[in-house]
């Protein structure tokens, strides 16, 4: 990638380095005046970042309409990534994916995607009145993982839904499997149709060749990128990026209707550097992290029964390619749960990984990681095998139940409902989201029907310890389903 700006220039860090120097006396917001209003919050977070925890004001722009140094951070940002324009977005890529579905979506307007996506396109569903069509992904019957979309089905759901407004594409799915995202792109505005990217995951696309192609050298017209994960910016900042069709401005309107106008520039400042440090150095540190992952797969798999798995899935369509840097292992000839290999790690191991689910855990590799702390993953896995390993027998196979949608998102949402035990919804229609988190992919999401498989699935996946949410009960031993038909 050739960057036309200069990547070296960091300008929210610059002008929050001027305006700290020039000793202002705040009579604004926040309340805690640099931290001297709050001396332990202070004393926990440091001088240097309550010092720069600052308000909007002149010298350092306004996120909601920017015109001087977030914008400037912003063309920087856009240059980077090779986009047309890019949103520094302060409320996680949930706020980015929102944005980019209501950009296009409205009530009535259907929205092709696979049902394997985050929380936040369901929930933008349910804000905006679109309705989903649900491409459902392929199977890994070994793994139990759902893969990306098939071109012949993407061809199926354009034929069927000629008047859609987008496509939806995850780039990578959380275990690392990527569809063939050129050609649904082109499949896509050959029809007509916007495609609409959910890179959460993918944000290390941008920065190197021999890694999956990114949503913007796809042709895609808009990507969500959580620079928070594989980018190192702080936990909750993000970009949105446009291609060269997308009317920025009005997107910008479309941020601001749910983005707060208070943007943390502790937040917008970790944006600035972070893409600094990938526009000058990211080949090079995504090149080190693909080289410990693939140490780490090579390793677990010598220790026996795990299944670090890669590039061999690759068959042309549903797993288009692999995010290299991705270590996802299947842990089921072990006989334990990922998400029991996961707790096992963080109890007796101290080692957090990123998720686990009925047969897989991910372990996040990225730019702050070491050679030590692989060993140690690998040292306490092979412990693991040795200590704990039993049986597989009677353990559930399949994270992806397909669903049976009988009505919107919204209309779920928003209707009239009741509150059941779990083991007496069988035939009821869903009313709120059922997810384990992370990875954040509903089991049930408003409007679908729920079947004995989904209420067996939720079982089991809460006696093996998966965190569940989105339900109005906390425990989750009761939904709340649609009172009466749809």
């Amino acid at each position: 990638m050739k960057n036309t700006l200069d990547q070296s220039k960091t300008p929210i860090l610059e002008a929050l380095t001027a305006v700290k120097r020039a000793r202002i006396v705040p009579f604004d917001v926040p309340g805690h005046k640099r931290g001297l209003g709050n001396p332990e919050l202070t004393a926990f977070l440091g001088e240097k970042c309550t010092g720069i925890d600052v308000n909007s004001m002149k010298p350092l722009d306004n996120l909601s309409h920017p015109v001087s140094v977030i914008k400037d951070a912003e063309a920087l940002a856009a240059d980077a990534f090779g986009a047309a324009h890019a949103f520094f977005m302060v409320g996680g890529t949930t706020s980015a994916v929102q944005a980019m579905v209501m950009s296009f979506c409205k009530k009535g307007d259907k929205l092709i995607l696979p049902r394997t996506v985050h929380i936040s396109v369901i929930n933008a569903l349910i804000l905006c009145g679109a309705e989903p069509v649900y491409v459902n992904p392929g199977i890994n019957r070994r793994l139990g993982i759902a893969l990306g979309m098939s071109v012949e089905d993407i061809k199926k759901a354009i034929r069927d839904n000629p008047g859609a407004k987008a496509i939806l594409v995850n780039n990578p799915t959380y275990y690392g499997i990527c569809a063939d995202l050129r050609r649904i792109t082109e499949l896509a505005h050959e029809a007509g149709m916007l495609v609409l990217v959910d890179e959460a995951h993918g944000t290390h696309f941008y920065f190197r060749d021999d890694l999956p192609v990114s949503a913007m050298a796809a042709g895609a017209d808009m990507a969500s990128v959580s620079m928070h994960k594989s980018g190192g910016s702080l936990t909750q900042s993000s970009l949105l990026l446009t291609g060269e069709n997308v009317n920025p401005h009005y997107v910008r309107q479309v941020i601001n209707l749910t983005q707060t106008t208070s943007g943390s520039y502790l937040l917008l400042s970790s944006l600035d550097i972070s893409r600094k440090n990938l526009a000058l150095k990211g080949r090079d540190i995504f090149k080190r992290v693909m080289e410990l992952a693939q140490y780490a797969r090579d390793e677990i798999n010598r220790i026996g029964d795990y299944y670090a798995y890669s590039k061999e899935l690759i068959n042309g369509d549903t797993i288009f390619d692999f995010d290299m840097t991705k270590l996802s292992v299947h842990t089921l000839e072990v006989g334990l749960a990922g998400i029991e290999v996961y707790d096992i790690l963080r109890d007796e191991y101290d080692i957090q990984l990123e998720f686990g689910d009925i047969g897989n855990f991910l372990a996040y590799i990225s730019i702050g990681d070491s050679d030590k702390n692989i060993e140690r993953l690998v040292s306490a896995l092979a412990d693991i095998r040795r200590l704990y390993k039993k049986d597989r027998a009677g353990m559930l196979e399949y994270e992806y139940i397909s669903p049976a949608v009988v009505t919107t998102p919204q209309k779920a949402f928003y209707a009239e409902k009741k509150s059941v035990p779990l083991i007496d919804c069988r035939g009821e229609i869903c009313a709120e989201n059922v997810m384990s988190y992370p990875p954040g992919i509903p089991i049930l999401a408003p409007g679908e029907r729920i079947t004995g498989d989904i209420i067996d699935y939720i079982i089991y996946a809460k006696e093996k310890g998966c965190f569940l949410t989105g339900t109005e009960d906390l425990e989750v031993n009761r939904l709340n389903v649609l009172k009466g038909d749809a």
